[in-house]
């Protein structure tokens, strides 16, 4: 039976039928592991966001005549170095990124609460270690906390 509501418990399904948790050092470790990719999934999006601050960086500069600015719905990005193999790697990783994102909301949907606390607790440890640093990097990117 799937619990619709938080509960408290050592046993829990995690993902697949497979990852089942019967005693508390399975439900330990299972949570150690989500805290893990927690951590992990914080440590992709800052490489992720350095990697895209890098490549705009390295773009030219766009043509100052304006007309990009009056009609961006008509600018085509099919053609030059949009293409370039920077930008494959971007995506790719953004993909990962995205999936990892993806797989810890379905874990925190098992409604156990310390799957959600783990989960929870190993993005703000992840964003506090790789993301929450001195450095004032400006970016502006998605504000879609799904993407």
């Amino acid at each position: 039976m799937m619990h619709m509501t938080f509960y408290w418990g050592r046993k829990v399904t995690i993902l697949f039928d497979s990852w089942k948790t019967d005693s508390w050092i399975s439900y330990f470790l299972s949570l150690l592991a989500c805290f893990l990719v927690a951590v992990f999934y914080q440590y992709l999006e800052e490489r992720r966001l350095r990697f895209k601050l890098l490549s705009v960086a390295s773009k030219r500069p766009p043509p100052s005549d304006g007309a990009a600015l009056g009609t961006p719905l008509l600018i085509s990005k099919l053609g030059g170095r949009n293409w370039a193999p920077s930008r494959f790697a971007g995506a790719i990783l953004f993909g990962i990124d995205s999936a990892i994102g993806y797989l810890l909301m379905l874990a925190i949907m098992s409604f156990n609460a310390g799957v959600f606390i783990a989960v929870v607790v190993g993005l703000g440890v992840g964003y506090l270690i790789f993301r929450g640093g001195g450095e004032d990097v400006v970016l502006v990117d998605n504000p879609c906390a799904c993407a």
